[in-house]
C-alpha cells in the first residue's frame, strides 16, 4: 500500500519534468531554424510583440526582398556577358575583313592579279595536302583507295557496279576528253624548249608513251580524283594554261594503251605519265595535278631503269610440273624480253627437289642464264618464311623484290611496271592480278580448252580481279628490311601477305595498288589442309570457291538437272506440235 501511494505522489513530478523538457527543446529548435537576415538573425515573434502571424509575414517579406536583389544581380551579370560576347563578335568580323579567305579562293574580279595569286596559292596548298610526294598512314587495308587502269577503249575496274564486268568500254565522253587533255598537256610540256640546251630538242609524241602490261609502248596515267567539269577549266578559273600544238599527237596510236587512276574526293587529281627516254631503259616521267581546277605540273624528271634489277622470289614445295610451266613464262618474259632479272627459288623439303633443280639447270644452259639462286630448307612449308629468307639472302646492292608464286603468269611490261611504281623510301607496288577461273568449267569440255595464251583475256566469264589478295608485290629490299619483313610465326597458307601490307599502310610509304593487265593467277585445284588454323582454313575455302567459276556459271551447274529437264520438255512439246 505504501509503495502504491509513493508512486502516485511521484508521478505528477515526473510529468512536470517531461513538460518542461519538451518546452525547452521547442524553444531551442525555433532559435536554430529561424531564417537569418544579411547582418543579423531574424528574431522570433515575442510574447509581448506582434502576433505570431504578423511575425511570419515580416519574415516572408524580407526573404522575398533578398530573392529580388539576387535576381537583379544575375540580370546585371547576363547583360555584361552579352555585351562582352557582342564585342568579341565584332572583333572576329574585323579580323575576317582584314584577312583573305582561309583557302585563298575568293576571286575578286575587280582585281585580277590578286584573284590569280589567291587561286594559285590555293592550288599549291592542295598539292601539298594530296598524296603526291609521300604516303599517308592508314589504319587498315580497307582504308586504302585502290587505283583503276583504263585505256581509250576500255576501263579495268575493281568496283564493277551493276554490270559485274571487270572491264568495259568507257561510254562517258568526259572520261575520254579528260584523258586526251592530260596527254596533250604532258606532250606540250615535254616539247616546250627549256632555253638551256643548244641541241635540237626531241619532239615527243603519243607513241613515246610507255608503262603498260603488254609488249607494246603503254602510257601511265595515275589520277586521284574525279575528272568532271574538265572542259570548263579556263572559264571557271582565271588562270591561262600553256597552249598545246594539237598535231604532235597521233591519237589513233593511243589505242589499247594503259593508264591508272584513283579517286580521293577532297584533294584533286594526280597524273603520272611516263615516256620513252633518249636511250634504251631510260624514261621521262612527268607528274601533273588537278586540284579541282586547272592542271598543274608538279615535276618533270628523267628515270633511268637500265641498271634496275628485279629479284623474283618464289617459295616452293613439290609442284614440279607447275614449276616447269612457270619457267617457260620466266624464260620468255624475264630472260629473253626483259633481261634485267634474277630468280630466287626457296624450296621446302626434299620431295621432287631434284626435278626442280633439273628444270633450273636446263633453263640455265639453254638460255645462258646464270642469275638464279636455289635455297633449300628442311622444314614445313611457310610462304612468309620462304619469301623472307629469299629477300634476306640477297647480298648485292639494293634491288627490287618481286614476291611471286609458281602459278603466276606475268609479262615483260609488268616487270617494267614494278620498276616504275617502286622507289626506295617512297613507294611500294601492290598490283591487283586477274585470277583465272577453272578452264574445264569455262570452256565446257577438255577437248575445247584453248592454249594458255588464248585463255589470258580479261572478261567476267573468264576470271575476276583478285582484290582480296596481297601476295604479289614489288618493293625495294631496303624498304622490306626497314619495315620488319614477314611475320615468321604465321605457318602454312595465307595471312602473311596481309600482315606485310598493313605494315606498309601504317608507314609513310605510298602504296600503289591497281589492277594490271599483265599479271595473271593461273587456275589450279586448291587443297585446304587440315593442319591450317580455323581462320586460315576459312580463307582457303573462300578462295577455292571464288576460283572455280563466276556466280552465274556456278548457278548453271547447281541447276543443271532442272535445265536439262526443261530442255527435254521443250523437245517433247515441239514434237507434239
Amino acid at each position: 500500500m505504501m509503495l502504491r501511494r509513493g508512486f502516485i505522489l511521484f508521478l505528477p513530478r515526473v510529468v512536470g519534468l517531461l513538460v518542461v523538457a519538451c518546452c525547452s527543446m521547442s524553444i531551442v529548435y525555433m532559435l536554430a531554424c529561424t531564417p537569418k537576415g544579411d547582418n543579423q538573425q531574424l528574431a522570433l515573434p515575442r510574447v509581448h510583440g506582434p502576433t505570431v502571424k504578423e511575425g511570419y509575414e515580416a519574415i516572408l517579406q524580407e526573404r522575398e526582398e533578398q530573392h529580388r536583389n539576387y535576381i537583379t544581380s544575375l540580370k546585371k551579370q547576363i547583360a555584361q556577358l552579352k555585351a562582352e560576347l557582342q564585342g568579341r563578335t565584332e572583333q572576329l568580323k574585323n579580323m575576317q575583313n582584314q584577312y583573305t579567305d582561309p583557302l585563298d579562293i575568293q576571286l575578286d574580279h575587280s582585281k585580277p592579279e590578286k584573284a590569280q595569286a589567291n587561286l594559285l596559292a590555293f592550288l599549291r596548298s592542295q598539292v601539298d595536302k594530296a598524296e603526291v610526294h609521300s604516303g599517308v598512314k592508314l589504319s587498315t587495308e580497307y582504308a586504302a583507295v585502290p587505283f583503276e587502269s583504263f585505256t581509250l577503249q576500255k576501263v579495268y575496274q575493281l568496283e564493277t557496279g551493276l554490270t559485274r564486268h571487270p572491264e568495259e568500254k568507257p561510254v562517258r565522253k568526259d572520261k575520254r576528253d579528260e584523258l586526251i587533255e592530260v596527254i596533250e598537256l604532258a606532250v606540250g610540256s615535254l616539247n616546250k624548249p627549256d632555253g638551256v640546251s643548244k641541241a635540237k630538242p626531241r619532239v615527243y609524241t603519243a607513241s613515246d608513251f610507255v608503262e603498260g602490261d603488254f609488249p607494246e609502248n603503254l602510257p601511265v596515267l595515275i589520277m586521284k580524283l574525279p575528272f568532271w567539269e574538265m572542259a570548263e577549266r579556263q572559264t571557271a578559273f582565271a588562270v591561262p594554261l600553256h597552249p598545246i600544238t594539237m598535231h604532235v599527237c597521233n591519237w589513233s596510236s593511243l589505242k589499247n594503251k594503259d593508264r591508272i587512276y584513283r579517286t580521293e574526293k577532297n584533294k584533286g587529281t594526280l597524273y603520272e605519265l611516263t615516256f620513252k627516254g633518249d636511250a634504251k631503259h631510260q624514261f621521262k616521267k612527268i607528274v601533273l595535278f588537278r586540284p579541282f581546277g586547272p592542271v598543274m605540273k608538279v615535276k618533270n624528271e628523267n628515270v633511268n631503269m637500265a641498271d634496275t634489277l628485279i629479284n623474283v622470289i618464289v617459295p616452293l614445295a613439290k609442284r614440279a610440273s607447275k614449276f616447269q610451266q612457270f619457267m617457260q613464262n620466266f624464260r620468255e618474259m624475264g630472260i629473253q624480253q626483259d633481261g634485267r632479272i634474277h630468280l630466287t627459288v626457296v624450296y621446302f623439303g626434299k620431295e621432287q627437289m631434284n626435278e626442280v633443280k633439273s628444270i633450273l639447270e636446263n633453263t640455265s644452259k639453254s638460255a645462258n642464264f646464270k642469275n638464279f639462286t636455289f635455297i633449300q630448307l628442311n622444314e614445313e612449308f611457310s610462304r612468309g618464311k620462304g619469301l623472307d629468307v629469299g629477300a634476306r639472302f640477297w647480298k648485292g646492292n639494293n634491288v627490287v623484290l618481286f614476291f611471286c608464286d609458281v602459278d603466276i603468269y606475268f609479262t615483260a611490261e609488268f616487270l617494267n611496271s614494278c620498276r616504275l611504281n617502286t622507289q626506295p623510301g617512297k613507294k611500294v607496288f601492290y598490283p591487283v592480278l586477274f585470277s583465272q577461273y577453272n578452264p574445264s568449267i569455262i570452256y565446257g569440255h577438255h577437248d575445247s580448252i584453248p592454249s594458255l595464251e588464248q585463255q589470258l583475256i580479261i572478261k567476267k566469264e573468264t576470271g575476276f580481279w583478285r582484290d582480296f589478295g596481297f601476295g604479289m608485290t614489288c618493293q625495294y629490299r631496303s624498304d622490306f628490311i626497314n619495315i620488319g619483313g614477314f611475320d615468321l610465326d604465321i605457318k602454312g597458307w595465307g595471312g602473311e601477305d596481309v600482315h606485310l601490307y598493313r605494315k606498309y599502310l601504317h608507314s609513310n610509304l605510298m602504296v600503289i595498288r591497281t589492277p594490271v593487265r599483265g599479271l595473271f593467277h593461273l587456275w589450279h585445284e586448291k587443297q585446304c589442309l587440315d593442319e591450317l588454323t580455323p581462320e586460315q582454313y576459312k580463307m582457303c575455302m573462300q578462295s577455292k570457291a571464288m576460283n572455280e567459276a563466276s556466280h552465274g556459271q556456278l548457278g548453271m551447274l547447281v541447276f543443271k538437272q532442272e535445265i536439262e529437264t526443261h530442255l527435254q520438255r521443250q523437245k517433247l512439246s515441239s514434237k507434239k506440235t
